[in-house]
């Protein structure tokens, strides 16, 4: 009987273990969220969208890099994710925005660093208002590809350092250079159907990546973490291209739509 009750409490404190190591995340990423988007009556506060209104440039420079999102692999030129935003940010403003696309497909978080490291960006860091950056789902599909999903999981903790990392390094080359620039990352998104056998592993794996993504932002006062994951998931299929991983022209019109939202309900805490 003694044996028995110890194998219990150890099967159960072995469930507990196991239930943070998903769940806590999430409940980290939801604090940071809190955190970072102050509510509208705050009138002390000043919105992206008022901000840039409200600036005497009239001319908003926003220059995107990262992957084949960013880069709008998917959809057409002009409706790529950073294309729309851009227009919806004319519209929202007033102001002109000039666009520059340095996405670049199939790049991965280490290679993006690199690049950035090696100073190829920095003209344009210095001068950008805006800068989006979408990066890390490579990271992950080159893992899955060299192996499988099952092996990439056993290897994730390794993944997710490295990618935090080298996410980290960009962020701080770019504050060095502009901590005046406005900093967009977005979360990476689950695009398996809910019928995938690794459906439900990558929506509890998610959130252990996503959560590094809001810690980079939260030591930028400047930085809004998009959450793609409400517009791209498993009960907006219709939004993927038909190879069923990046957007369409409609998946990368509501991502931009959400950065829209963002910037009109979250608040600079500090002057950009």
């Amino acid at each position: 009987m003694k044996l028995f009750k110890l194998l219990l409490v150890f099967v159960i404190v072995g469930a507990l273990c196991v239930s943070a190591w998903f769940y806590y995340p999430q409940y980290q990423i939801e604090r940071m969220k809190k955190q970072a988007i102050e509510t509208t009556t705050d009138v002390q506060k000043t919105s992206y969208i008022n901000y840039f209104q409200d600036s005497t440039e009239q001319q908003i420079d926003h220059l995107a890099i990262g992957d084949s999102v960013i880069r709008g692999y998917g959809a057409n030129h002009d409706e790529s994710l950073v294309h729309q935003f851009s227009s919806q940010l004319e519209e929202n403003t007033g102001k002109s925005v000039h666009l520059q696309n340095e996405g670049i497909n199939g790049i991965t978080s280490g290679e993006l660093n690199s690049i950035v490291q090696a100073g190829q960006f920095d003209q344009q860091f210095k001068y950008a208002d805006i800068i989006t950056i979408n990066v890390g789902g490579n990271d992950v599909l080159r893992m899955a590809q060299k192996q499988d999903y099952y092996r990439a999981f056993q290897e994730f903790e390794q993944l997710q350092s490295n990618f935090s990392e080298n996410l980290n390094s960009i962020v701080a080359h770019i504050d060095k250079l502009n901590p005046n620039a406005a900093i967009v990352l977005l979360e990476l998104y689950n695009p398996l159907h809910p019928d995938n056998q690794v459906y439900s592993l990558a929506e509890k794996l998610l959130p252990k990546w996503n959560v590094k993504i809001y810690e980079v932002a939260k030591q930028n006062p400047n930085a809004i973490v998009v959450e793609t994951t409400k517009v791209i998931n498993g009960k907006n299929l219709h939004h993927l291209s038909a190879d069923g991983v990046h957007p369409n022209s409609d998946g990368y019109a509501a991502i931009s739509s959400q950065i829209l939202y963002q910037f009109t309900n979250q608040y600079i805490q500090k002057a950009v």
